[in-house]
């Protein structure tokens, strides 16, 4: 028996030199069939076969070629069963363990929505929501002028937007170092004594941010630290490059040095919120993503988890009205 070749989301987006959001978009929109297996999607050939056929104008030919759950077939299968048309596919973005718990408990639910994953850093994530490509949208953006979370970013990208923030945990972000800190990094200015070498995140991550705002507040331009182009796109990987010597310094959030097992030294508890626009599509989505954040079941979870502050946890923060 012949199985056709199926392909990932990452895969897809190698494929069509595009973004993993916008291979989601596509998804959500019915217009590149996929199901789930476990916990990942997949997309099989014919239907990418049969999308391409279509972006080139070839709608006809693929219509008469596509298999059974193409995007005129009304379904997308899952694992043993069939998804109806209806269900909405909904995409929570950003990299925190806590986002794909929240995915968890919305699948759980006799909701017709169907949790995607994305991890796409903050302010990233902030645009492809603005663009109608992101659902719930996590943030951990420190700004300098104001000494405030995430709130000023959101209502500048998000302009012309209802939206609703609200807290999802709180969590220490500081230095990652060698064990003993040799170079003795305690303080932000502390990145560009001579002879330190760091590690960066990606543009539009949180903590890249965070350390934007904090050498702006030194007068320390970031091409005066050495490293600063050097940029990893998550926490562990950049623990991972301290943890190898290949750098003295790296910033990021305290449980991915637990898991490397580099030193830590505690700088900032950064508030890491929630998005989510106030539309009525959205409806059901925001009362059920509260009523989880709000669930002991849900925060039992979180704390098992460890590293978290949810003294806040299901807290309004701001909204639009």
């Amino acid at each position: 028996m012949t199985h056709e070749k199926s392909y990932t989301t990452e895969e897809i987006a190698k494929i069509l030199r595009i973004s993993k959001l916008t291979v989601y978009d596509l998804i959500k929109k019915g217009e590149l069939p996929a199901y789930r297996v476990g916990r990942q999607m997949r997309v099989d050939e014919s239907d990418l076969e049969a999308y391409k056929a279509r972006a080139k104008g070839g709608y006809r030919q693929a219509q008469g070629e596509a298999s059974a759950h193409s995007m005129q077939g009304q379904a997308l299968p899952t694992t043993g069963q069939t998804m109806p048309s209806a269900l909405r596919h909904v995409i929570i973005s950003g990299q925190d363990v806590s986002l794909d718990l929240l995915a968890s408990h919305l699948e759980k639910r006799e909701l017709p929505l169907r949790p995607l994953r994305s991890c796409s850093g903050s302010l990233n994530s902030l645009v492809a929501m603005y663009a109608g490509k992101a659902d719930i949208v996590s943030t951990h953006l420190f700004d300098g002028e104001t000494m405030e979370y995430n709130v000023p970013y959101v209502r500048r990208i998000l302009t012309g937007h209802r939206f609703l923030v609200v807290n999802m945990l709180a969590r220490w972000a500081g230095f990652y170092v060698q064990a003993g800190n040799p170079k003795q990094i305690l303080s932000w200015a502390d990145l560009a004594k001579p002879g330190v070498r760091i590690v960066n995140r990606e543009k539009g991550s949180g903590a890249r941010t965070l350390l934007e705002e904090q050498l702006r507040l030194a007068n320390i331009a970031g091409l005066d630290v050495n490293g600063y182009e050097h940029e990893e796109t998550s926490h562990l990987a950049l623990a991972g490059v301290v943890a190898r010597k290949e750098a003295d310094v790296g910033v990021g959030i305290e449980k991915a040095a637990r898991l490397v097992g580099v030193e830590f030294v505690p700088m900032v508890k950064e508030r890491y919120d929630l998005v989510m626009l106030k539309t009525k599509e959205n409806e059901t989505l925001l009362t059920a993503v509260l009523d989880i954040l709000r669930s002991a079941a849900f925060q039992k979870e979180l704390e098992a988890v460890g590293g978290y502050d949810l003294s806040q946890t299901g807290t309004i923060i701001y909204e639009t009205w």
